[in-house]
């Protein structure tokens, strides 16, 4: 049963229609409509973008189990067509469908720290022209459109795990992640000093003078790469960038206190104590979740940076009183994936057990659990030199099927071509790019043109894939924990956090492995790759292993 959800732009009433038989009808309250159908029907919810309407049913006490995201359909589908970036939005969707001019699609607005939300029921948009029958002509014609899909099964199974992805997103921002904003403030002090009325804390002002002593200078700032650059360069070393990575190379006495001051410097200005101030409301970090935010499919955030919380911040992650946190984190999960994606039965059988760079390096490489490791991720991520070419050559020997999928990838990237992952998710275009609109940097680029794009396509059919089987295994998990007081509160691309009572922790530590093995039967059928999960049942976020 489907049905479709349209709300009232200036009050709590809505539109509602059924897919099967054409009813239409008007209801004061939509969240108490949709409460009641779900108890009675439990229908799949048909609308446009679910960041727009589940929130608001959340504050008034719906949750429902199941819906269609249409925009996140439509985004799949035009990748799927080579038309990724076009515009998605229900107008521009009944556009498409009936031969008119295509508009672009709303400004969303930027995010807002959940003190200053709104407090009208629904969120209020840029206006939109929404019809039921528009609604449920898309629905159909996405309907169709999947099932021309090369694999249609596993379309579809994409489209739902998004969709209910977009239904945990906005779950996980409602409910927040625990946070103790004095343990906070302590680590802040610990770690930076007292807060100033003006300028930066006390550890972060002795740094600079530190750096500037080193340089000989008085008025560097070291928060600014290219006077960082200038004055490195003044002293006869030229660096291309002030990267993490590039200054270790570097024999310098500003060097060591350039790279902590680069890291206290991230932990002020991106989780210090306006940032405190600004997101954690009543004990709780809320931040606004968006799946599907970057190409691989993997998740993002617009405001807030939860996907990018410094270990040493999260010790103020406390659960509540007589609770505890389950954190379950995926290990090897992008070697697994490429086991059981390239149907290579030699690396599948070393995927079988626990640590699959341990079973590689005794099939393959003399024991050399290093050298194994490095052949795969090199293989994975396009390394070509070095100490990688040795043990590229030995994988390339003993698992040629593995070898050939990720080397497939490149070559149709360098050629141009779109590549897809395991159920059906496509890369874009050189030309593409991110959807920038408003969110937290993602921890991926653009694919560039070219020989690069070859290497960023042999990474994405392992990566999305990998995004796909953790969704899965969110989807699944929600269900496992449904009628229990255990709290999904937060997705970090591999690993998923669940708050719980101390006594449901077992229980949900079971919940977890099971959905991680149904995933991987969901996604590759009688595999015998196996997905084990790391899980910790912790106080602190930061205690997990």
């Amino acid at each position: 049963m489907l049905i479709a959800v349209v709300p009232d732009p200036d009050g709590p009433g809505g539109r509602l229609g059924r897919h099967a038989s054409g009813e239409r009808w008007h209801v004061p309250d939509l969240a108490a409509a949709i409460a009641a159908l779900e108890a009675t029907e439990q229908p799949r919810w048909v609308w446009t973008r679910t960041a727009d309407v589940y929130p608001a049913l959340l504050r008034a006490g719906v949750r429902v189990a199941r819906c269609h995201d249409l925009e996140l359909t439509e985004a799949l589908l035009l990748g799927h067509a080579g038309r990724w970036g076009e515009p998605r939005g229900l107008a521009a969707a009944a556009a498409r469908l009936h031969g008119l001019p295509v508009p672009p699609d709303r400004p969303r607005p930027d995010a807002e720290p959940p003190g200053f939300a709104q407090v009208a029921l629904f969120d209020a948009v840029p206006a939109e022209r929404v019809e039921i029958s528009d609604l449920l002509e898309v629905y159909a014609e996405q309907a169709r459109l999947m099932g021309e899909t090369e694999h249609p099964g596993r379309f579809r199974m994409l489209v739902a795990a998004e969709s209910a992805g977009a239904l945990i997103a906005a779950e996980m921002g409602h409910t927040g992640l625990p946070w103790r904003a004095d343990i906070h403030d302590e680590l802040l002090r610990e770690l930076l000093g007292p807060p100033q009325p003006m300028g930066p804390p006390r550890r972060l002002a002795e740094l600079t003078a530190r750096i500037n002593a080193a340089f000989g200078t008085h008025g560097l700032h070291p928060d600014l790469p290219a006077e960082v650059v200038r004055a490195f360069h003044r002293a006869g070393i030229d660096i291309p960038n002030t990267r993490r990575w590039v200054l270790r190379q570097v024999d310098h006495p500003a060097v060591a206190p350039l790279l902590e001051f680069k890291e206290l410097y991230r932990i002020w200005t991106a989780h210090g104590w306006a940032w405190c101030d600004a997101w954690v409301r009543d004990g709780r970090f809320r931040p606004e979740y968006v799946p599907g935010g970057v190409v691989s499919g993997r998740w993002a955030t617009r405001g807030g940076g939860a996907l990018q919380v410094p270990k040493v911040v999260r010790r103020a992650v406390v659960a509540d009183p007589g609770h505890t946190f389950v954190v379950a984190d995926a290990g090897q999960l992008e070697p697994r994936v490429l086991a059981a994606v390239s149907g290579d039965g030699r690396l599948a059988r070393a995927a079988a057990g626990g640590d699959l760079y341990a079973a590689l390096a005794t099939d393959s490489f003399d024991g050399d659990r290093a050298k194994a490791k490095l052949a795969l991720l090199g293989a994975m991520y396009g390394q070509t030199g070095g100490d990688a070419i040795p043990a590229l050559a030995v994988l390339r020997r003993h698992y040629p099927t593995a070898f050939e999928y990720v080397e497939a990838a490149a070559r149709t990237g360098e050629a141009g071509g779109l590549v897809r992952s395991w159920l059906g998710r496509t890369c874009p275009p050189a030309a593409g790019s991110w959807r920038a609109d408003g969110l937290d940097p993602p921890d991926e680029a653009a694919p560039p043109p070219g020989r690069a794009r070859g290497r960023f396509t042999r990474n994405f059919v392992i990566q999305a894939t990998a995004a796909e089987w953790a969704l899965v295994l969110l989807a699944t998990l929600r269900t496992e924990l449904s009628g229990t007081d255990a709290e999904l509160v937060l997705f970090v691309h591999d690993e998923v956090v669940v708050h719980c009572p101390a006594e449901q922790a077992e229980r949900v530590v079971q919940a977890v492995h099971a959905s991680a093995a149904s995933a991987g039967r969901l996604l590759f059928g009688a595999t015998t790759v196996r997905f084990p999960l790391d899980v910790s049942v912790v106080g602190a976020y930061a205690d997990a292993k």
